[in-house]
Parts: structure tokens; C-alpha cells; sequence
């Protein structure tokens, strides 16, 4: 698949397109905002990658022209700006997810990943698995080598959630929206709980964990690489 970055940092551009290249894509690159707008209008790629603070033409005008054009590419932006304003505008403008920086190379592979996965149009799925670990999406069932685990409606939808997302590092405030459909409040730690209980559920007992803490972050189901 096909990817355009747009960034004007040369270090970070060239690791950017260097490790997405590895990863299997092709991957084009753009150091200035009018020469990005050109590229993604003008090319066929699957997935933009967009900072915001660029020379020329920023990300914004970049993505308003995107969507004015009629053009549905997937778009994450990648930026240093982490102002609940800014997240906002990018995705009123239309964006599909935003990154910020520093980030570990390994999440952004996952969000690039994953925002493909859902324009490919794909047959809905009826089971998710990492591991040992499945969940009927059909009967609501959760098993663990061949155990039936049983889990609050609350607690499939975590799962679920962490499942779908496999790899991403989810912070709490998505996932305060996407299973309690509430605004994160710092004071409350529902989802420090909900963590904690399904853990007990799905990896107590069990080898490898695949529920993980990335302190300062969020968390992340992921099977850990072999040794």
C-alpha cells in the first residue's frame, strides 16, 4: 500500500519513510506543505501522514483541501501541538486520527495499520484473537486456552476495544469514551479499575499477559514477542 508523509524535519522524514518502507509500504515523502497538497491530490495514496506546522501550506489547509476535493484518504496527523483545540480542529476538518510527538515508532505502525484495516471495506468480523485468547463477537463469548471466562457487558466491550486495537497504546480518555461514552475525568479511576478486573479475567493464571501498562501513556493488549 501506499503511503505520503508530509513532515518538514529531515531526521524525523527520512526515519519515517525509512521505517514504514521496511515495514512493507511505499512510501512517498514531502518536506513542505504546498509540495504535500500537490502530492495528495494528485497521487493515489492509501494513507497521509500530516504534520500540522509546515511551510507553505499547513496541515489544515492541507486536509481542508483533502476533503473540499472530495477526497476520502485516510489522514493521521503527526504533530507536537497536543492542545485539546488542536485534536478538535483536526478532526472537525476531517482528519482520522491524531499522534502526538515523541511517539514510539511502534504505535504509529499500529495506528498506520489499523486506519488501512478500516478503509478497506472489509466483511465485518465475528471473532477477534491474540494468542490463546478469543472473543465470539456472535455469541458474546470470551475463551482463554479453551476456558470460558465470563465478563460484565462493560468488560466485553473493553476487551473488545483493546482487542480491535491491538498493538495501539489506548490512552484513558478514548477509552472512557469508546466503552463509558464519557469525558475522562482525572479524578475518577473507573478505568484504572475496569484494567484492573479484566486483567484478573484474562491474564491471571495465564501465559503470556497480554494486557499492558505503558506508564504516562495508557494501555495496550499485545502477545510479547518471543524471546
Amino acid at each position: 500500500m501506499k503511503l505520503l508523509i508530509v513532515e518538514d524535519e529531515p531526521k524525523t522524514g527520512r526515519a519515517l519513510q525509512q521505517g514504514l518502507g521496511e515495514a512493507g509500504f511505499a512510501v512517498d515523502l514531502a518536506v513542505d506543505g504546498t509540495t504535500g497538497e500537490r502530492l495528495a491530490l494528485e497521487g493515489d495514496h492509501d494513507l497521509v501522514i500530516l504534520d500540522v506546522m509546515l511551510p507553505g501550506r499547513d496541515g489544515w489547509q492541507i486536509l481542508n483541501a483533502l476533503r473540499r476535493a472530495g477526497r476520502a484518504t485516510p489522514v493521521l496527523f503527526l504533530t507536537a501541538r497536543d492542545a485539546v483545540a488542536d485534536r478538535v480542529r483536526g478532526l472537525e476538518l476531517g482528519a482520522d486520527d491524531y499522534l502526538v510527538k515523541p511517539f514510539a515508532f511502534a504505535e504509529l505502525l499500529a495506528r498506520v495499520r489499523t486506519l488501512l484495516r478500516r478503509g478497506q471495506g472489509a466483511i465485518p468480523e465475528t471473532r477477534l484473537q491474540a494468542a490463546d485468547l478469543e472473543l465470539d463477537l456472535l455469541r458474546r463469548q470470551v475463551r482463554r486456552s479453551g476456558q470460558r471466562i465470563e465478563l460484565t457487558p462493560q468488560e466485553f466491550a473493553l476487551l473488545e476495544l483493546l482487542l480491535r486495537r491491538q498493538g495501539e497504546v489506548l490512552p484513558k480518555s478514548l477509552i472512557a469514551a469508546e466503552v463509558w461514552d464519557m469525558h475522562f475525568d482525572s479524578g475518577t479511576n473507573i478505568v484504572e479499575v475496569a484494567i484492573r478486573r479484566l486483567r484478573a479475567k484474562i491474564d491471571d493464571g495465564f501465559t503470556p499477559p497480554l494486557i499492558h501498562t505503558v506508564r504516562g501513556l495508557g494501555y495496550v493488549l499485545e502477545v510479547p514477542a518471543a524471546p
